[in-house]
């Protein structure tokens, strides 16, 4: 192989390479629904971190969050840019993207990287201790 040939053949794959990754990188935003409604009684030991503001639990693939001493925040574990699961950081009290780092805060709003919008947020209702998501 002459060397015309062969930095014809390395722009050919370089360039197919570069366009999947950006294709890739560049899916619109979306915001998953939940597969179903639920509900969680906040008296069950194993929801105590909800009792503390800030505190964040993972329910069927739903952050979440105790926001207020009776009021809570419902999110997406989805991360808007590139459909990865996004992890909670008990340090920073923060949602981080494993894929691209894209970070979240506890309302699910960018705070920074390259989600393109917040965490689906999804409706909660207080009745007693049963906390409904959907």
């Amino acid at each position: 192989m002459n060397r015309r040939d062969f930095l014809k053949d390395t722009t050919v794959v370089c360039l197919g390479l570069a366009t999947q990754t950006l294709t890739e990188c560049s899916k619109e935003s979306f915001n998953p629904k939940p597969s179903t409604n639920f509900s969680i009684d906040l008296s069950d030991p194993k929801y105590s971190d909800l009792k503390t503001v800030g505190g964040v639990i993972l329910v069927n693939n739903i952050y979440i969050v105790c926001t207020g001493q009776s009021t809570y925040l419902a999110l997406s574990n989805i991360c808007t840019h590139a459909g990865c699961r996004v992890n909670f950081n008990v340090t920073n009290k923060d949602f981080v993207c494993p894929c691209h780092g894209g970070v979240f805060g506890l309302n699910g709003y960018v705070i920074s990287g390259p989600p393109p919008s917040p965490l689906a947020q999804y409706q909660t209702t207080l009745s007693g201790t049963t906390l409904s998501v959907g």
